[in-house]
């Protein structure tokens, strides 16, 4: 047995405990679940290196070591701080629990996270995609069809590709021209879309039937085999259609989502009509996206000015 294999035997009850633990918590969603457990198995692991076998031993000085050592081999400042995140989440269950008797990473600061200025899609670049989504929907296929609507709906309507994947037939309002999205903290939000969304939508429920199949339920978008299409799928659609444009970034779904915010800003959006399309908790996150109008501004002024 591997020394990592061991960690985890000689822990298995308390990470079976600290799993339900935060399964039974509201808000986190299956993948922040998921990383948060591999992140406190990576200290574990980590600590046992240090020769460190009870979690009541370790000290302030090892969980920096330990942040230390993944900064080290080039770790993304999110990463990090993700890490710092689930220390502290699991240190104080660990504490509430009477696993230990102080939490110690309650000096525990992560590593800031710098706000990045994302990549988007010019408006004529999306206009584009979206004119090939729609010739190759033409040819009946019913995965282009759907493809055509996804590619349709994430612009629209800037929603997360993981809120895409959930949505069912009911959440989708036609006549209305909203849909409905169970955001992140399980917070439900209606998002309007555009007459050219909803149009790609009707057309891919008219041949839905085509993929539908015994584990299809009320799910709005198919994969061929007629389950729920997943995040994967729906990236692998965005970038497949790009690489055919080629002046266009290679961007994934939530370069749609940025995209869709950059250009309603550019249109005159007010920034909280933005902050609660995309489901942002902070108006701060969304304002990264007027960095990115006012960059793309500047650069506009400084090619037509004659004294720029």
């Amino acid at each position: 047995m591997n020394a990592d294999a061991d960690v985890l035997e000689r822990h298995a009850e308390m990470l079976h405990a600290y799993a339900r633990h935060l399964g039974a918590e509201r808000g986190r969603s299956v993948h922040t679940r998921r990383a948060y457990l591999g992140d406190v198995r990576h200290l574990l692991a980590f600590a046992a290196g240090r020769g460190i076998e009870e979690i009541g031993d370790l000290r302030i000085g090892d969980l920096r070591a330990w942040l230390g050592s993944q900064a080290d081999v080039g770790a993304a400042r999110a990463t990090l701080a993700r890490r710092a995140a689930s220390a502290r989440t699991f240190l104080r269950w660990a504490e509430h629990t009477g696993r230990i008797t102080s939490d110690p990473s309650l000096r525990l600061v992560a590593p800031k996270r710098h706000a990045t200025l994302p990549g988007v899609l010019r408006q004529g670049e999306a206009s584009e995609m979206l004119d090939l989504a729609a010739v190759r929907a033409d040819d009946a296929d019913p995965i282009h069809v759907r493809d055509r609507a996804v590619l349709e709906l994430l612009y629209a309507s800037g929603i997360r590709v993981g809120e895409l994947a959930a949505l069912d037939i009911d959440d989708v309002d036609l006549a209305q021209g909203v849909v409905r999205v169970m955001g992140k903290g399980a917070k439900e939000r209606i998002v309007p879309f555009g007459a050219p969304a909803g149009r790609a939508i009707e057309g891919w429920l008219a041949v839905r039937s085509r993929l539908v199949g015994e584990h299809s339920g009320p799910a709005m978008f198919l994969g061929r085999r007629g389950r729920r299409v997943d995040a994967r799928q729906v990236r692998s659609a965005v970038h497949e259609l790009l690489s055919h444009l080629p002046d266009a970034p290679d961007l994934g779904p939530h370069g749609l989502r940025h995209s869709a915010a950059t250009h309603l800003l550019e249109g005159g959006a007010d920034l909280r009509m933005v902050q609660e399309i995309l489901g942002h908790a902070s108006l701060a996150t969304t304002q990264i996206y007027t960095h990115v109008s006012v960059d793309r501004l500047r650069r506009s002024y400084e090619q037509a000015h004659p004294r720029a």
